[in-house]
């Protein structure tokens, strides 16, 4: 009879210990913080672009974009593929310093892929995208765009600098294609590379 009130009084006070103490929850579990970033992340960044392949004139514009950044879709690997996604949507301004036309405006959108290290600050990234805009053309000037209306290709890869949990620095190369589809003939493209360095501030 003792040992049978021993063992209810024993099984009695390990349920009060697993009701109250809680269980451990094991390391697969929980996350690690670089995979809870913040969701919502804007971000301002310039660039300079120099045309290539742009016969017979030479262009160089500047590139000024206001970004939206939605977080979407993490990778949990031991792989270089550690990371997560990013959906983007960018308002673009580029004034044109050296070609035919004087400015483009436009909007692009894509996705964003960073590549999370364990314990780095350092996180590096790659995105792509495509949108539409306006050119103030001049069909009538051999080599200029046919057209106002005019798409766009964004193509970047660099790396950000996390200073905190809310902001970060951005420098990478730009790459952009700017065409009207081959709604005019001829239907002359802009092909750009340069830098881009940015600042972005998370919520």
């Amino acid at each position: 009879m003792k040992t049978l009130r021993a063992s209810v009084v024993f099984a009695f006070l390990l349920a009060c210990l697993q009701a109250f103490g809680g269980t451990e929850r094991s390391s697969v579990e929980l996350p690690p913080t670089e995979f809870n970033p913040r969701s919502f992340e804007l971000a301002v960044e310039s660039g300079y672009l120099f045309g290539a392949i742009n016969p017979p004139t030479d262009y160089q514009i500047g590139a000024e974009f206001l970004t939206a950044r939605i977080r979407w879709g993490v990778v949990r690997s031991d792989t270089w593929l550690r990371g997560y996604h990013q959906f983007y949507v960018s308002a673009i301004a580029e004034p044109i310093f050296r070609g035919i036309e004087n400015h483009y405006f436009g909007f692009n959108f894509g996705m964003r892929y960073n590549f999370v290290r364990p314990g780095s600050r350092l996180v590096p990234y790659f995105s792509g995208g495509v949108g539409a805009g306006w050119i103030d053309s001049h069909p009538e000037v051999p080599g200029a765009q046919g057209q106002d209306f005019t798409f766009n290709i964004l193509s970047a890869a660099g790396v950000s600098f996390e200073l905190n949990d809310h902001w970060k620095l951005n420098a990478g190369v730009l790459y952009e294609h700017l065409s009207n589809g081959g709604q005019t003939d001829p239907n002359p493209s802009l092909n750009l590379f340069g830098p881009q360095v940015g600042v972005s501030c998370s919520f």
